[in-house]
C-alpha cells in the first residue's frame, strides 16, 4: 500500500463544484493596473505584460480557444513531493478530466502536461498550486518573471511541495505561453492571522531581519471545507467559530472565527505542528540543538530525518499510512497501536489549543484524505475529547456517496458540538481562486 503523499492522491474523487473563498484581494504583476467597472481588469493587464512575447501555441492548440473565451476551462496542476495531479475544469466548475502524473514532478512533466493536454479541450487559464507565498505576496497572483523568482526565494521554506512544483510552473508556461498562469497560495487564507497568533517569542531581530513568523497551510483546502461547512449548516460563513482539520500526508488543525483564520497549527514551514505521515511536527528546539552538539548531526540529516523519516512512519517503524497501521494493529502490531496512539493524542492537542482561540465551537470538520476515509482515526479523535463537547460513536458515511455529495455531518444526535467531514477539494478550490483572480 503506497504512502499517502497529501491530499493529492490517487484515492480522491471530485467533489461539486466550487466556491469562492475569503482568500484575499488578488495580487497583479509589476506594473500590472487593476481595470475599474469590468471583470476583465486582470486578463487585460495580463495581456498588456505579455504583449510582444510568444504567440504561438507549443501544444499544437490554435490560438482561438485560448484566453479569448471569457470563463473557459482551466486547467489545474497540484504538484507534491513525488505527486502531480492534473485536472481540468470547465466554466462551470465541471470537472472535464482529472488524473494523477505516472512520474514524479521535474522533467517528464512536460512529456505528461503535453499528453493530458492532447487529449482535453484547451484551457483559457492555469490555476497552480503552490504551498508557500513567502513574505511578499499576500493574494493568490497572476505569475510573471518577478513573481517566479520571488518562488524561488522561498522554495527552502516548503522543500517538499515548493522545489517540486516550480519545474511544474515552467513546463506549463513553456507549454502554455499565451494564457494567464496563477499562483495559488496556501499561505492565503492565514494572511490575516492576529499578531499574538502570527508572532514567534524570539528575539525582535529575528523577527525583523529574518522574517520569522507564522504562515499557516493547508489554506485551499480550508477555504473550500469552510464554505462546505456553512452550507451543511444553514449558516452564514462570517457567523461560524470552527475548527477545521486537514489529515493527509501533511496534518493541520485551524480556528475559525467569524470566517477569518484566527490560529493554526503549522508555522513558517509546514513542519510545525501535528505528527503527519513523514514529518515530525512539533519538537523540542532543544532537542535540535542537542542532537547537533552531543551527536554531530549537520542540517542536511536533521532537515531528511525530520521532513522524511519521522511522523508516523518514524513511530511505527514500518509505514507513514493510517490504512496500513490500523490493520496491523488489528493484527497485534504494538508499534502500529503506539503510533497511531500518539497521532491521535497530536490530533485532540491541536484541536484544543485551536479552541482555544474562539469563544464558542460551532462544529469539528474533518478533511484531507484521513479526514475524509478514516473512520477510526475520527472515532479515536472525538470520542477523546468530551472536554470540548465533542463526543464519539460517529456515524460512518459512504465513502463514494460523500465525494458525490462533498459533505455529511457524522455526530449522532443528542446536542453535542456538530462534526462533520469535507470531501477534499483543493483542485476546485484553486480553479475558483484562478477565475477570481482572472475576473472571469
Amino acid at each position: 500500500m503506497p504512502l499517502r503523499g497529501g491530499s493529492l492522491g490517487k484515492r480522491r474523487a471530485t467533489s461539486p463544484r466550487p466556491t469562492r473563498s475569503n482568500g484575499g484581494a488578488s495580487a497583479l504583476p509589476q506594473g500590472a493596473k487593476r481595470g475599474r467597472g469590468t471583470r476583465a481588469g486582470p486578463v487585460a493587464a495580463w495581456r498588456a505584460h505579455r504583449a510582444g512575447g510568444r504567440e504561438h501555441w507549443r501544444c499544437g492548440m490554435s490560438a482561438d480557444r485560448s484566453h479569448e473565451s471569457r470563463g473557459g476551462h482551466v486547467l489545474v496542476l497540484a504538484a507534491g513531493s513525488s505527486s502531480l495531479h492534473i485536472a481540468l475544469f470547465a466554466a462551470d466548475g465541471e470537472t472535464v478530466e482529472a488524473r494523477d502524473a505516472s512520474e514524479p514532478p521535474g522533467p517528464a512533466s512536460v512529456v505528461e502536461l503535453r499528453n493530458f493536454l492532447s487529449e482535453v479541450p484547451a484551457p483559457a487559464s492555469v490555476g497552480h498550486r503552490i504551498v508557500h507565498s513567502g513574505p511578499h505576496l499576500s493574494g493568490h497572483t497572476l505569475i510573471d518573471a518577478r513573481v517566479r523568482a520571488l518562488l524561488a526565494d522561498v522554495a527552502d521554506l516548503a522543500p517538499l511541495h515548493v522545489a517540486p512544483a516550480l519545474p511544474v510552473v515552467d513546463a506549463a508556461r513553456e507549454l502554455l505561453p499565451d494564457v494567464p498562469h496563477v499562483a495559488c497560495f496556501d499561505t492565503v487564507f492565514h494572511k490575516d492571522l492576529p499578531p499574538e497568533a502570527r508572532t514567534y517569542a524570539v528575539p525582535e531581530r529575528w523577527r525583523a531581519d529574518y522574517g520569522l513568523r507564522r504562515y499557516g497551510f493547508h489554506g485551499l483546502s480550508y477555504a473550500w471545507a469552510l464554505q462546505r461547512t456553512a452550507r451543511a449548516l444553514g449558516r452564514p460563513v462570517d457567523n461560524l467559530q470552527v475548527v477545521l482539520v486537514h489529515l493527509g500526508g501533511g496534518c493541520s488543525a485551524c480556528a475559525v472565527r467569524n470566517g477569518r483564520s484566527v490560529d493554526t497549527t503549522m508555522g513558517l514551514t509546514p513542519l510545525e505542528g501535528l505528527v503527519m505521515s513523514r514529518r515530525s511536527g512539533s519538537l523540542d528546539p532543544g532537542a535540535l540543538l542537542w542532537l547537533q552538539r552531543r551527536h554531530g548531526l549537520s542540517t542536511d540529516e536533521l532537515d531528511d530525518a525530520l521532513h522524511r523519516h519521522s511522523g508516523l512512519l518514524g513511530l511505527s517503524g514500518t509505514s507513514g499510512d493510517t490504512r496500513d497501521l490500523v490493520r496491523a494493529r488489528a493484527e497485534g502490531d504494538a508499534a502500529a497501536a503506539s503510533a497511531l496512539a500518539a497521532f491521535t493524542l497530536s490530533c485532540r492537542r491541536g484541536i484544543a489549543s485551536m479552541a482555544a482561540s474562539l469563544d464558542r465551537l460551532d462544529a469539528l470538520v474533518f478533511t484531507g484524505e484521513i479526514g475524509e476515509d478514516q473512520p477510526e482515526v475520527r472515532e479515536e479523535i472525538c470520542a477523546a475529547l468530551p472536554v470540548l463537547g465533542i463526543r464519539g460513536g460517529l456515524l460512518v458515511p459512504e465513502l463514494e456517496r460523500l465525494r458525490r455529495e462533498g459533505h455529511r455531518r457524522i455526530d449522532q444526535a443528542g446536542g453535542g458540538v456538530p462534526v462533520l467531514v469535507v470531501a477534499t477539494g483543493e483542485t476546485q478550490q484553486i480553479a475558483a481562486e484562478t477565475r477570481r483572480v482572472l475576473g472571469v
